[in-house]
């Protein structure tokens, strides 16, 4: 570039102004001048590089404030959906207790039912036994016919012989009790 290199120095600018000959004036200038040229263009480089930054940060703060809004109704739909499960969830608990106090109460119920079912089908199926034995003292026209007939038949099926049967004996006694109730109270003749 000639004297006017950017490693001199201001006092060598002032020395050659003062002192310099019109060739190296020209030079100054024409190094001024390029020098002007130069620095008028960094400005400018400079001035749309602020302005590209100005419209980046913008766009960075718009997007940011974009993302801000988006947390903050993540966070709100996120604690909205804890409230509903934890909701849900106390639903789903009561449920189960409620399930749970049914199922008891209906096997409460059950058992219930089993025990008065088994009472009623027992006592009807003693009812219905004792009947039937009844048929095994047809023909007994007194008191005394019927006390005949009782201890034969206790007789054949008494435990301790071999066609005996506890329940049968049971059955006939049963039986036995009523008819004879029924002579003592005059049902019968």
């Amino acid at each position: 570039m000639g004297i006017f290199d950017e490693a001199k120095t201001g006092q060598d600018f002032e020395k050659t102004l003062v002192s310099g000959t019109k060739e190296e004036l020209d030079e100054l200038k024409v190094w001024l001048f390029k020098e002007n040229i130069r620095l008028e263009t960094e400005k400018k480089e400079l001035s749309r590089l602020k302005e590209k930054f100005l419209k980046e940060k913008q766009q960075f703060q718009s997007e940011m404030t974009t993302v801000n809004r988006k947390l903050v109704l993540e966070r709100t739909r996120l604690k909205q959906d804890e409230l509903f499960f934890e909701k849900k969830m106390d639903i789903l608990k009561n449920g189960f207790i409620q399930l749970e106090e049914e199922r008891k109460s209906f096997e409460k119920e059950k058992v219930s039912f089993e025990n008065s079912k088994h009472t009623y089908t027992s006592t009807q199926k003693h009812e219905t036994d004792i009947d039937s034995v009844k048929f095994l003292f047809k023909g007994v026209k007194s008191q005394l016919a019927l006390k005949k007939r009782y201890r034969d038949l206790i007789k054949m099926f008494h435990p301790d012989n071999i066609a005996g049967d506890h329940e049968m004996v049971l059955l006939i006694n049963a039986a036995y009790e009523e008819l004879k109730r029924d002579y003592e109270f005059g049902r019968r003749a």
